[in-house]
């Protein structure tokens, strides 16, 4: 059975030239379940978007600050102008123009808690993210 959760709701930037930076809060991940397969996917809507998206992982039950990290974020397999097939991962998104976008990204791991870290952030709305696993 999978569960879909909306993990950060709709943040707009408050247009100030400030920088913001926002930690969503955990949510229960594969590991939490002792789901062997790991994988999550997210999906990020964003209207006017400019600054820095990563996800978070933890395997601690409890965690502490200290116990988060950030987690690789794989878009699937891409082909690049030769026709090579490329698989395509970061461990950050970073929107240095403004982004208005849907898009979908895959994190695998047994991770026990998820969140949402958003910094650099100067313009724009997180509409939404929502993870499925």
């Amino acid at each position: 059975m999978s569960n879909s959760e909306t993990i950060l709701s709709a943040n707009t930037h408050p247009g100030d030239s400030t920088t913001e930076t926002v930690t969503g809060e955990k949510y229960k991940g594969d590991g939490y379940y002792s789901r062997s397969d790991g994988f999550h996917t997210i999906q990020i809507n964003l209207s006017g978007f400019l600054g820095d998206i990563e996800m978070q992982g933890t395997l601690a039950v409890d965690p502490t600050a200290d116990d988060w990290f950030t987690v690789i974020l794989g878009s699937g397999q891409t082909i690049d102008t030769t026709g090579k097939i490329v698989s395509a991962t970061t461990s950050k998104l970073e929107y240095t123009a403004n982004e208005t976008s849907s898009k979908t990204y895959n994190l695998t791991g047994n991770y026990v808690w998820v969140r949402v870290y958003v910094s650099n952030w100067t313009d724009g709305t997180v509409n939404s993210i929502k993870l499925n696993h």
